[in-house]
């Protein structure tokens, strides 16, 4: 039986967005569990005060807030600032920057801003498996408060057990996130629209004007609750930075058809739940449910916690793979784990950071609704960076209307800034933590940025024009031998290290010399056609330039399978490659200032292992060059 190609392509849009609730919409999907709870909370009614404004005022500002930063925001403006079909703050970056002079002060000003907001997504990576984690395993509270001793324990083995597995890859288990979380937000709707239906007053929140209303009537609390309201906004960011692994489409039409309206059920569900039992306030969530449901609502919701989590890793794998290929951290041991998806990496070191990091988090704060005051400093100021950097690209680079663009983007501007504010009021009570995560993060990129500059013009100036080496060669008698060499360079014209080396020492050159240059470009991938550019010299000499996205795996031997695709006989058998191995030593006048950066230069991985050079195959050659 046949099927028609609009079914075919009908099917593998629903497929795209099944996956896309098992990965974005993983952190603001399980919000419900806290931030209606943490926000009424936040608004300072007491027992025996009426709770009714303060539930219809919040639910009014929860639904707008995703009205406008995640559907009208992230959904239909931040998203179509792609990177040839990919999205987050390392690809915003490179947009803005690919139309910026490198040697510019605006340059510089946008790579710092992306690296910032590269560092403060780090810090939120931190506290959304915390909160995300214990918010579900406090039902445990729910069902029996003897139980609620074991919430922390058993939230740090369920935290240790998705650490451990992290490095086997979620290629396999990923396939099941998406109908798990298709039952998850089809429970939040059910629990929702049942007290929804027994009180229907409670939609009279959809009115902006209710949440506005309430903000004016109680000003004293108005910076407390705005800074509790941005919980249910957390995660939206992953809307745009997972779009290259789903696209526009399939994310847009989940968010619109099923994750918007099952959390505002939900929402809503919980705020009827409220007005007539205030009671409820302990754990509105679970109190949505049946007696008999609470086990099973229980398991499915740590398990739709652990998926949000999972996701959030899995992004800061990806991060960080993106800052090696870009040049803002170094070189870093990345494992992909899937043969299918290239979005599928392990990184050891960030893996063991963020689980050290969460589970001192978990004993530190001891409860979700404490780790809340934790939570949103990061998120927002990330938010607040897309915004700015958003506007630069659409209205100063891709020239949309400025009469009507300028006045949108103040606005998200003005409302970022906003829920940053009221944020940064929550400091001192935990949210220093991110942030100084955040500001150590941005520090180490800096540093790394600034005394790689220095790196690469010590190499151009102390290096030898490539023409006048050939030039060299052509008055000198030298032994060739069989094979093929390959040297990695870092410039297209000049005469490496390695290779000097290797003449001064051998005295010999291989029948076929290819350097190779391998360049990471400002965009998530390089079509095969133009990704190799080769330049015929004399003596058999060739000056090869490979361009690798910096979403792709830089494997040096798929650049020279281009090679041979292009008509180079080359013996796998037979190649020499040759790399570099420098030990970098400061002077006098800057030891201090790139102190950082030498002993990060000194302990990352080496370029053998980075570019995949085979091992058998690898020549390494040291030297020493001052900075």
């Amino acid at each position: 039986m046949s099927h028609s190609p609009s079914t075919s392509h009908s099917n593998d849009h629903k497929a795209l967005m099944l996956g896309a609730l098992g990965v974005v919409f993983g952190d603001i999907g399980t919000s419900p569990l806290y931030a209606l709870k943490v926000s009424i909370e936040a608004s300072g009614v007491h027992a025996g005060q009426p709770i009714q404004p303060a539930v219809l005022g919040i639910l009014s500002l929860i639904t707008w807030a995703l009205v406008l930063v995640v559907m009208i925001k992230y959904v239909f403006i931040i998203m179509r600032a792609d990177n040839k079909g990919s999205g987050g703050i390392f690809a915003l970056t490179a947009l803005v920057t690919s139309a910026l002079k490198k040697d510019s002060r605006g340059y510089w000003a946008v790579v710092v801003i992306g690296a910032l907001g590269a560092a403060l997504f780090f810090g939120d990576s931190l506290i959304t498996p915390a909160i995300s984690v214990l918010s579900a395993v406090e039902g445990l509270k729910v069902i029996s408060p003897d139980l609620g001793a074991y919430v922390t324990i058993v939230a740090i083995a369920m935290i240790a057990a998705l650490f451990a597995v992290e490095r086997f890859g979620t290629a396999k288990i990923g396939k099941a996130f998406g109908p798990i979380m298709l039952a998850w937000f089809a429970t939040l709707a059910l629990l929702g629209l049942q007290k929804i239906l027994e009180h229907p007053e409670v939609l009279a929140a959809l009115n902006p004007l209710v949440g506005v209303q309430y903000l004016m009537n109680h000003p004293g609390v108005a910076v407390a609750i705005m800074g509790s309201v941005v919980l249910a906004v957390t995660g939206g960011e992953a809307l745009y930075a997972d779009m290259g692994h789903f696209g526009l489409l399939p994310i847009r039409k989940a968010w619109i058809y099923m994750v918007f309206p099952c959390l505002l059920l939900n929402y809503y569900g919980q705020g009827a739940l409220l007005v007539v039992d205030p009671s409820a306030l302990d754990n509105p969530f679970y109190r949505l449910a049946p007696d008999w449901a609470l086990v099973p609502l229980l398991v499915l919701a740590s398990m739709a916690t652990i998926i949000a989590s999972q996701a959030v890793i899995t992004g800061a794998f990806s991060t960080a793979t993106q800052a090696v290929h870009l040049g803002y951290i170094p070189r870093l041991r990345v494992r992909h784990t899937s043969a299918d998806e290239i979005g599928q990496v392990y990184v050891s070191k960030i893996n063991l950071f963020l689980f050290l990091g969460v589970v001192i988090l978990i004993l530190s704060f001891g409860s979700s609704e404490r780790l809340a005051s934790a939570y949103g400093v990061t998120v927002t100021g990330a938010m607040l960076i897309d915004t700015l950097l958003g506007a630069v690209l659409m209205i100063h680079i891709r020239k949309w209307n400025p009469l009507f663009f300028i006045p949108v983007f103040g606005a998200f501007l003005l409302l970022d800034t906003v829920f940053l504010s009221t944020n940064l009021t929550k400091f001192f009570l935990g949210g220093w933590v991110p942030v100084t995560v955040a500001l150590v993060l941005l520090g180490i990129m800096l540093a790394w940025i600034h005394g790689r500059e220095k790196l690469l013009k010590a190499r151009w100036n102390a290096a030898i024009p490539l023409d006048k080496f050939i030039a060299d060669l052509d008055m000198t008698a030298l032994a060739r031998v069989e094979g093929t060499s390959i040297f990695m360079v870092p410039h297209d014209h000049i005469a490496p290290a390695t290779l000097l080396h290797n003449l001064k020492h051998n005295k010999v050159l291989h029948e076929r010399v290819i350097l190779m240059n391998i360049e990471t470009v400002n965009e998530p991938f390089v079509e095969d056609a133009v990704r190799a550019t080769i330049r015929p010299l004399p003596h058999n000499i060739f000056s090869v330039h490979v361009q690798f996205g910096f979403m792709e795996d830089m494997h040096v031997m798929r650049a020279v399978a281009f090679l041979r695709a292009r008509g180079f006989a080359i013996n796998t058998a037979e190649i020499s490659f040759f790399v570099g191995k420098e030990k970098v030593v400061a002077t006098h006048s800057s030891g201090l200032l790139l102190a950082p950066f030498i002993y990060m230069h000194r302990t990352m991985q080496g370029a053998a292992e980075y570019f995949k050079v085979p091992f058998n195959h690898a020549i390494e050659v040291g030297g020493y060059i001052e900075i």
